[in-house]
């Protein structure tokens, strides 16, 4: 570190773009940070990226080009070495870099686990094969998941790493202010982000007609892309009562989507953890979610909004209408869910969380060079060459 004790931090992220920049524009107020994100992905969020967060941005190759990527790489670890950091933040699943990250173990490394393992049939996530990331994980000091699911979970698998698991709950994300003045819109249903299998959509899709039966002006507004759409149009009763923007949504319109919502609903089948749901919390928009994996803790049933079983979508229909028909305990359950991501969240406390793990990184880093060297000494022969 520093004489005057600020960190410098390299900060390494193929993915979560959003997610990435509001975390270290609060980290650089307390440490040097390196961003080093693929041009892609930071590009939809360089106007909000401070100016003390140094960035690289690249080009990142497709994964079957491995020249291409182990020449990326190599020009990454470089830069990285420059820039002499106390500590690595990796965010992970990037298969190559994954297999590339023992070349940075002179630095104390701390790994965000986002989902511990693939999804069903989310085919972006399943590119970097689970070994890989097995191995990237093993490299790191430090690892940092969002809910105590996860560290029981990842606890189980590797008992003797329990005591290096720190729990941080998801960054506050989706508050972008909007250009103009959105207005709620009476009775619409948001589904939210990348359509796979695991996000269970087409439970929502079953449960439209209870839902309508009871509310007729309902309608259930999908955005995100993924998976072949048309299984899931081949579902719908009621085509009509969906509006379906199946591609990708850029900040600015998904801000105005939670906007919009009366209700926004997670009807996933499996989960670690979810990024839409402080969305929807940032938005003041109460959320339906199922019981799965880390989504219980995130979701205050009652109290920021409903839990209901997985695959039933009576169960889900049955709690959407509820929170239709009755808008003070929507709005109430809104204003709760807001309340919760900033006092959980907000980038402040995050960062602050963050900070105090990369600086027991640091100094298990210190400990294991202080001790190799006291055990290297202890081998050395005497300088007079004789016994005394």
């Amino acid at each position: 570190m520093t004489p005057q004790n600020r960190l410098r931090v390299a900060f390494i992220s193929y993915n979560f773009g959003e997610y990435c920049v509001r975390l270290v524009n609060v980290l650089a107020e307390h440490a040097d940070v390196l961003l080093v994100m693929p041009e892609q992905i930071i590009a939809p969020h360089t106007a909000k990226l401070k100016e003390a967060v140094r960035l690289v941005a690249f080009r990142n190759p497709r994964l079957r080009r491995p020249i291409r990527q182990l020449r990326n790489i190599h020009s990454l670890v470089q830069q990285i070495h420059q820039f002499a950091p106390d500590v690595i933040h990796y965010q992970g699943a990037h298969l190559w870099f994954d297999l590339a990250l023992p070349v940075l173990r002179r630095y104390p490394v701390v790994f965000t686990i986002h989902d511990l393992r693939p999804h069903p049939g989310d085919r972006l996530s399943q590119k970097t094969p689970q070994w890989i990331e097995n191995f990237a994980r093993r490299q790191a000091d430090e690892w940092i998941v969002h809910t105590h699911y996860a560290r029981d979970l990842l606890g189980r698998e590797w008992p003797a790493a329990k005591e290096k698991i720190s729990v941080i709950p998801h960054i506050q994300i989706g508050n972008t202010p909007s250009s103009a003045p959105v207005e709620e819109e009476e009775n619409l249903i948001l589904f939210f982000g990348r359509i796979w299998e695991y996000k269970g959509l087409e439970y929502l899709i079953r449960a439209e007609p209870l839902i309508t039966a009871r509310v007729p002006t309902a309608r259930i507004l999908i955005a995100g892309e993924g998976e072949d759409f048309a299984r899931y149009r081949r579902m719908m009763v009621h085509p009509h009562r969906f509006i379906v923007h199946n591609e990708f949504i850029p900040e600015d319109r998904a801000s105005d989507y939670f906007q919009r919502a009366s209700v926004v609903v997670l009807p996933y089948i499996e989960a670690s953890q979810s990024g839409v749901i402080p969305m929807a919390y940032s938005a003041e928009k109460p959320v339906v979610a199922t019981t799965v994996g880390g989504l219980p803790e995130m979701v205050e049933n009652g109290c920021t909004g409903c839990l209901v079983a997985p695959r039933d979508s009576v169960q889900l229909a049955e709690a959407v209408t509820k929170l239709l028909l009755n808008p003070a305990l929507r709005h109430w359950m809104g204003a709760n869910g807001k309340r919760k991501v900033e006092e959980e969240g907000s980038p402040s406390i995050v960062s602050q969380k963050t900070l105090e793990v990369y600086r027991r990184a640091v100094e298990k880093g210190a400990h294991a060079r202080k001790t190799a060297l006291v055990r290297d000494s202890a081998v050395l022969p005497s300088r007079s060459g004789g016994a005394d």
